[in-house]
């Protein structure tokens, strides 16, 4: 987990085996990862804990986190524009 105020590089823990994740995951930690509150921060380390297939459903909006957070983070993953 991290600390308060502390900048995190996701990048690493980005990297999955599906280039689905790959690109939404990695879009997402350049577009709002460092927007993200300590709260926040938690919920998408929680997330990215999740096996692969797991998370691809959650992203792809194929099933839906029964926490409250993660399913915050998914949402706000979604909602980030890949092309600009």
């Amino acid at each position: 987990m991290s600390d308060v105020g502390e900048k995190i590089d996701y990048s690493w823990q980005c990297r999955r085996g599906m280039l689905e994740l790959d690109l939404l995951l990695n879009n997402f930690v350049t577009k709002r990862s460092a927007a993200l509150s300590v709260q926040q921060q938690h919920a998408f380390e929680l997330l990215l804990s999740y096996p692969d297939q797991t998370l691809l459903e959650l992203l792809m909006g194929n099933a839906q986190s029964s926490d409250t957070q993660v399913a915050e983070i998914v949402q706000l993953i979604r909602s980030t524009p890949l092309i600009e």
